[in-house]
């Protein structure tokens, strides 16, 4: 069943409150209307595209970077709590998969999350010492992913982060990063 302009509007919005990532394509699909509709859609609310929401709360939402270098962070930055969590977004481009099936490298989704792990420490150095992930299916060109990480553990010089990535609302990698902010403790992970 189709909504009626209002009614969709209406559904766009709450949509968007919940998801302002959400791209003009994926809105499309997920109201069953064109693209243009809901570009019309947008305009009539004064609702910007994707980009500019995604600047928009990047530019207000984070702290300072202090462990590497904002552009560093793989992905675009968006939100950032220093030692507790951090959110990044990627869109899936050429350069990011395998030519021949247009499916996302592995190591740019573990990029982008290691990447949050070691920016939401707030130290001046901070490295990874172990990873343990699971990918449980294949980013295409084209998608978003937006990446979180969390602190959920601190021991002395050794932070647990737990990690996850989305895509289209399905969770495409989880797992935890640990992060040590001294490296004499870097060895305990070599043992």
């Amino acid at each position: 069943m189709r909504l009626k302009r209002s009614e969709r509007r209406l559904a766009l919005v709450q949509y968007l409150t919940e998801n302002p990532f959400a791209t003009d394509e994926q809105l499309a699909e997920k109201f069953g209307v064109s693209v243009a509709t809901i570009r019309l859609d947008r305009a009539g609310l004064h609702i910007p595209e994707a980009r500019e929401r995604i600047r928009r709360l990047a530019a207000g939402g984070h702290d300072a970077v202090r462990s590497l270098e904002t552009q560093e962070v793989v992905g675009e930055l968006v939100e950032l709590q220093l030692n507790r969590y951090a959110i990044s977004i990627l869109n899936v481009l050429p350069i990011h998969v395998f030519a021949r099936t247009e499916i996302m490298r592995g190591h740019f989704l573990f990029a982008q999350v290691n990447s949050l792990a070691i920016a939401v420490m707030d130290t001046d150095v901070a490295l990874t010492a172990k990873s343990q992930l699971r990918f449980y299916r294949p980013v295409k060109l084209g998608e978003t992913v937006t990446a979180r990480a969390d602190v959920i553990a601190n021991r002395a010089d050794i932070v647990k982060c737990r990690v996850y990535a989305e895509s289209d609302g399905d969770v495409v990698l989880d797992g935890a990063v640990w992060v040590v902010t001294n490296l004499v403790h870097l060895r305990e992970f070599s043992e």
